[in-house]
């Protein structure tokens, strides 16, 4: 719960800044940049972590200057975890937004503007609005996608009991030495949080769409 939220925290500004930029920017070469934003929900998320390891551990130049002038290290640690947690999860925060803010026609921006809007007020009380169902969605995305996230989180971060231990490694944990019981508890518990979350979240976009 800590690091889905540290993550929705870290995640929300930056995506709603991106998203929008990319929902309204044309540009040769866009294409590229979209591909590399959704490249995390192709790859295998233990392909992910691998670079990521080979990025930040203490062998790498990154790591190295890092431990060397900062005393950090962001390997097998909450804060390397949470670095892996966000970069895993752009496309999931990003990508929604992305769409959302597509679908406001650019005519209720200039009539914004007409009326005397600055960007920002235009942004805050005509964008985000007609955005928001796209919001929501990206921030119940992430949430529930970094509560049951394995591979990225295993290779950085490793089992670490109250450090980097998050619940989709303490039911592989618990599977591994036999305890079904608990992974069973684990497992439902994380189940019927996701389906909750999911459903919560598309009935509030419906309802601020006006939707049935």
């Amino acid at each position: 719960m800590k690091l889905a939220l540290a993550t929705l925290l870290v995640l929300l500004p930056a995506g709603l800044l991106a998203g929008r930029w990319l929902a309204h920017m044309r540009f040769s070469g866009k294409v590229w940049l979209e591909a590399a934003v959704l490249l995390p929900l192709v790859l295998p998320p233990t392909v992910m972590g691998y670079y990521l390891l080979v990025a930040l551990g203490g062998a790498s130049p990154v790591g190295q200057w890092l431990a060397s002038v900062l005393g950090v290290s962001l390997t097998f640690n909450f804060t390397g975890l949470l670095l892996a947690s966000v970069v895993f999860n752009i496309p999931f925060m990003v990508q929604p937004i992305q769409r959302a803010f597509e679908s406001i026609p650019p005519n209720l921006n200039e009539a914004a503007h007409v009326c005397g809007l600055s960007a920002w007020q235009t942004f805050l009380k005509v964008e985000l609005p007609l955005a928001w169902p796209g919001v929501l969605a990206a921030m119940v995305l992430t949430f529930v996608h970094t509560l049951g996230e394995f591979g990225v989180v295993l290779m950085v971060g490793g089992s670490i009991p109250g450090e980097t231990r998050t619940l989709a490694i303490a039911i592989y944990d618990s599977v591994q030495s036999f305890d079904l019981q608990s992974a069973n508890t684990m497992a439902l518990a994380l189940l019927m949080f996701s389906m909750f979350a999911v459903a919560a979240s598309l009935l509030l976009s419906r309802r601020k769409g006006g939707g049935a």
